[in-house]
């Protein structure tokens, strides 16, 4: 008889949830169903509730609303409604920031709001970084990175954060609409995308070595892909290679989960880490579903997904 898990987790991405009628995207093909959001939220938390034994934790991996609620004034109203749905669960809930938290939020605003999940004792990277790490099970490790650490988005354009990433983007993107990757050599310099600050990577470089020499396995999450065969090559980090040669330069990560891309998206890297990008709610229709539950043995990941996330099996 194969053993019990050792523990379990719920995941979930892109839910940009509006009070608004169905949308499509900036191409005006893919249909966004942004009322239903909050329904498919429900269902999920309904489910991970009712787990037995109970879950360890969940993991929302950004866009939890939409930027149409910013421009409506609807803002406050939907963060709350999506904060009350997530209230149901009884365990720990990891928030990623992504682009949609900062249509609709300055980061100042996030840090002082229900999305904002990094303990107030967390130290480096820095006050102004939303990175954090914690074991929520013995010799097991989760790391949530800020993929927008360098961004125009959600800081102010006199800070040198703001500054230093404008330019970044300008010296890569001559478009006169930054969110545009037309005819970039790399599609990825966009405004809706971020990257990892010098001071993050080096952070996560030493929360890593500190895992490998405590044995620990360590789960790593952001908003942003990082591997360019589990996303697009418009949708990932600027700097993704940055954060990979982190990742590979020791030997204690077993998965990197994302999502920004609502197609999702999965590959097994040449260093045996699995790169899962979640399918997001933001596209599924209100019939099905996009979300799920990751069983963690001592040798495997177990992935039960619902609706348009296909169950999955990732060794380490």
């Amino acid at each position: 008889m194969e053993a019990a898990p050792r523990f379990s987790f719920g995941v979930i991405a892109d839910i940009q949830y509006a009070d608004a009628e169905d949308g499509y995207d900036f191409g005006g093909c893919r249909r966004r169903y942004y009322r239903h959001g909050l329904g498919q939220l429900r269902a999920a938390v309904e489910e991970w509730a009712a787990a037995r034994p109970p879950l360890a934790f969940v993991l929302q991996l950004g866009d939890c609303i939409d930027g149409l609620n910013a421009r409506s004034g609807e803002a406050e109203g939907a963060l709350a409604r999506v904060l009350a749905a997530l209230g149901r669960l009884r365990v720990p809930v990891h928030h990623a920031w992504g682009n949609h938290e900062f249509y609709n939020f300055s980061r100042a605003r996030l840090a002082h709001s229900g999305l904002n999940s990094r303990p107030a004792a967390a130290g480096p990277p820095g006050p102004d970084c939303q990175a954090y790490h914690c074991s929520p099970a013995p010799r097991f490790r989760l790391v949530v990175l800020d993929a927008y650490d360098l961004s125009t988005l959600g800081r102010q354009p006199d800070s040198p954060r703001y500054q230093e990433s404008l330019r970044l983007l300008r010296e890569k993107n001559p478009n006169d609409n930054l969110n545009s990757p037309a005819g970039l050599k790399e599609p990825r310099f966009v405004e809706f995308n971020g990257g990892f600050s010098q001071a993050q990577l080096d952070w996560f470089d030493e929360v890593l070595k500190f895992s490998d020499e405590n044995q620990e396995k360590v789960v790593v999450m952001g908003h942003l892909p990082i591997h360019p065969d589990a996303s697009d090559r418009v949708c990932l980090a600027w700097n993704y290679e940055d954060a990979l040669s982190v990742i590979h330069s020791h030997q204690c990560v077993v998965c990197f989960l994302a999502g920004h891309l609502h197609d999702g998206g999965y590959c097994l890297d040449s260093h045996g880490v699995h790169h899962l990008t979640l399918e997001g709610v933001i596209e599924t229709p209100p019939e099905s579903s996009a979300f799920g539950t990751i069983y963690v043995y001592e040798d495997k990941m177990v992935l039960k997904g619902r609706g348009r996330i296909s169950d999955r099996v990732m060794h380490f």
